[in-house]
């Protein structure tokens, strides 16, 4: 990408590459620890990888990971014009008011809200770029710099500028739930017809076909799907980028670069992020392209039903926690998966070893 705006490209290259690596003697303590607490080996199963990984993160080998913070990002996209969505794109705002609607159970009558207020997590709503006139809210963040996206059919979705600019808000925003508490961060979206996004940037950045990562998203049909997939191809094809973020910025969408900016900005500052489905995916491929070390700090929650969410993993090497056929997004599978970190940093930081409990090992 050009440096036309030095303060932008400065502040984003400055994000990019001051990543840390997780802490080398941290994960080795960790998996010595892991080796000596009072269980057969192995016995607590993938919970035990994750343990290590959360150590290596922290920078501990007892790891004291509590707080947790969904931040859902609202945009549109220009794309919806092309029928590649089964809900109009008003559902976006409509969805946002509701992400802060005051309900007898509390704020926030989302399946977002439901689950974070189970899992005792802080939900933060953030304008990205929604298509409407918002009504001030004391609980939404504002980032929007046009309502929504161009259509990436036949024009680059976001500007240079733009992209770099909603990256730093992700970042402001993320930092801000880290300085409130948060040591779990979940990026989480809302915003019509961002799965279509999402599968143009999978599909360049893996190399591979529309077909082959472009699913139903809100449930399109088969007549429908086929022709989403042509819309995929069509903006693949209008455009041979294959810089990271000069693909994000042809082929993304706003809450996409927001979520992309809270991932760098939690792995800067030692957070485990929590990777939701398919358009959070998207995002991560861009991040670990622009630097590697992002992989380390991701923890996906679980393989979503969207179509190429399993090729996402596979090629960032990360294995998903469950599998509970999600695809709403809004973040809800990160939250879900809040309880199982926590508890995985718990078995390293709470049990004892067979020597502090005067046991003998076998």
């Amino acid at each position: 990408m050009t440096a036309d705006y030095p303060h932008t490209a400065g502040a984003l290259r400055d994000l990019i590459d001051h990543l840390p690596d997780p802490c080398p003697d941290a994960l080795a303590r960790a998996a010595e620890r892991q080796d000596q607490l009072t269980k057969p080996r192995g016995a607590l199963g993938d919970l035990e990888a994750l343990a290590i990984r959360l150590a290596g993160v922290f920078g501990t080998e007892r790891p004291h990971a509590q707080g947790a913070a969904v931040i859902v990002a609202a945009g549109d996209h220009g794309v919806t014009c092309e029928g590649v969505s089964a809900y109009p794109p008003e559902v976006t705002p409509a969805m946002l008011a509701n992400f802060l609607a005051e309900t007898e159970a509390g704020p926030g009558g989302a399946a977002v809200n439901a689950l974070a207020r189970a899992t005792g997590t802080r939900v933060y709503v953030m304008d990205a770029g929604v298509n409407a006139d918002l009504p001030d809210h004391p609980g939404l963040i504002r980032a929007a710099l046009r309502r929504g996206s161009r259509n990436l059919r036949v024009e680059s979705a976001m500007t240079e500028e733009e992209t770099r600019q909603l990256i730093l808000a992700g970042a402001r925003v993320a930092r801000q739930a880290i300085e409130d508490g948060a040591d779990f961060l979940i990026p989480g979206e809302m915003g019509i017809g961002n799965t279509t996004p999402a599968a143009a940037i999978t599909a360049r950045m893996l190399g591979a076909a529309p077909e082959a990562v472009t699913g139903r998203g809100t449930g399109v049909d088969d007549e429908r799907l086929s022709h989403k997939v042509a819309v995929v191809r069509a903006a693949l094809e209008r455009s041979p980028v294959t810089d990271p973020l000069a693909v994000l910025a042809e082929f993304g969408g706003y809450e996409i670069a927001a979520m992309l900016g809270m991932m760098l900005q939690a792995a800067r500052e030692r957070r485990a992020v929590i990777l939701d489905g398919f358009v959070e995916g998207s995002a991560a491929l861009i991040g670990v392209a622009l630097n590697p070390k992002l992989r380390h700090f991701l923890f996906p929650a679980g393989e979503c039903a969207e179509r190429g969410h399993r090729a996402q993993l596979d090629h960032l090497g990360l294995k998903p926690m469950f599998n509970l056929g999600l695809r709403l997004g809004e973040g809800t599978g990160g939250v879900l998966a809040v309880p199982l970190l926590r508890g995985a940093a718990a078995t390293l930081r709470e049990m004892r070893t067979f020597e502090e409990a005067g046991i003998a090992a076998g």
